[in-house]
């Protein structure tokens, strides 16, 4: 009997870690560096540009706001959701937790602005989606928050809810 315990303690305890691990978000992207700057430019809905200060020099970094993706500018809601953008952001000081650079050489990272998550608030104002292909970047506490906000979004028709026949930006740029 004592041997089944040990040799089962074997197989549970590690088990447990990984998914203790996975349940507290240890799995998502660690954060490379943190910035914080100006947003001296907003793209689009999700893309901004943050003035930071480096050494005796100011550096623009491009930063693509982690989690969400929001409709093309030639999209319906494009300009509303750029102007959302621009409302949580610019012109003020913003923290970014850059978690990874993407294939355009741009940081991004989770955009914090008076204590605001902006990806989160596009999200909950129905200005973006929660860009699901990469939730695995997130925390779990965010995932989850981004996916509940685009529930609620959804549910109350807010923003690019509203239009029964709204394309996703993923599908919007690379039509079959």
């Amino acid at each position: 009997m004592a041997d089944f315990l040990m040799s089962t303690a074997r197989v549970l305890v590690p088990m447990c870690f990984t998914v203790f691990a996975f349940a507290t978000g240890a799995h998502a992207q660690p954060v490379l560096e943190q910035l914080t700057g100006k947003v001296v430019g907003v793209s689009d809905g999700d893309t901004l540009t943050v003035l930071v200060q480096r050494d005796q020099s100011f550096e623009q970094i491009k930063v693509r706001v982690s989690g969400i993706d929001a409709p093309e500018k030639a999209q319906a809601f494009g300009n509303r959701s750029k102007q959302g953008l621009s409302d949580c952001a610019f012109a003020k000081e913003v923290q970014v937790e850059v978690i990874k650079l993407d294939r355009y050489r741009r940081s991004v990272g989770k955009v914090i602005s008076l204590g605001t998550d902006c990806g989160l608030r596009q999200i909950e104002l129905g200005l973006a989606w929660h860009y699901k292909g990469y939730a695995r970047d997130q925390s779990f506490a965010d995932r989850q928050s981004y996916a509940a906000a685009e529930d609620l979004a959804h549910e109350r028709k807010l923003g690019l809810w509203s239009d029964p026949a709204a394309i996703p930006p993923w599908e919007f740029r690379h039509p079959k």
